[in-house]
């Protein structure tokens, strides 16, 4: 497979109350906790849950949203943390998307052997599914910890996705 994400799990902070999902990940999680694993062609990439990821879940939701919606064709997406930066281009062809990436930086310096391993081509689906792993970790902790979210809309979509995820799943059974 050409695209993976392992979540890991990633020891909790608590957190009572935050401005949004993205502050609540932030807070939740300590730049010690376990990092997820993205890989990329058989390279794999850190990204911190208490950095990379509380930056990127506010572009993540949107994006994959985009992605199953029925007349998606292609986007772009800019992955705007320091120790994930990348802009990816992402075109569906047939049930699958290429992914095309300009690496800017990654925790490791793997820009160049990301770059020298071309595209990603994944199902859509499963391109989803990766990313939920993370997703599901994340409302899980949320939820688990009462956090009081004063901007809940990303963390609401958030969990609809999953939900959606979910039941595509069980479809497929």
């Amino acid at each position: 497979m050409s695209f993976s994400i392992w979540a890991g799990c990633p020891a909790v902070r608590r957190c009572e109350s935050a401005a949004d999902m993205a502050d609540a990940v932030g807070e939740m999680y300590s730049s010690e906790a376990e990092d997820a694993i993205l890989v990329w062609n058989l390279v794999p990439v850190r990204l911190s849950y208490g950095y990379d990821l509380a930056v990127l879940v506010d572009d993540l939701v949107p994006l994959l949203e985009e992605i199953q919606r029925p007349e998606f064709s292609e986007t772009e997406v800019f992955w705007g943390s320091d120790t994930f930066s990348a802009e990816w281009r992402m075109v569906r062809e047939g049930d699958s998307l290429r992914v095309r990436a300009r690496w800017h930086s990654t925790l490791g310096n793997s820009e160049s052997l990301l770059a020298g391993r071309g595209d990603a081509v994944v199902s859509a689906q499963v391109f989803v599914g990766e990313w939920a792993k993370i997703l599901r970790r994340i409302v899980t902790d949320i939820e688990g910890e009462s956090v009081e979210l004063d901007d809940d809309d990303i963390f609401l979509r958030a969990k609809a996705l999953l939900a959606a995820v979910g039941e595509a799943a069980r479809g497929e059974r």
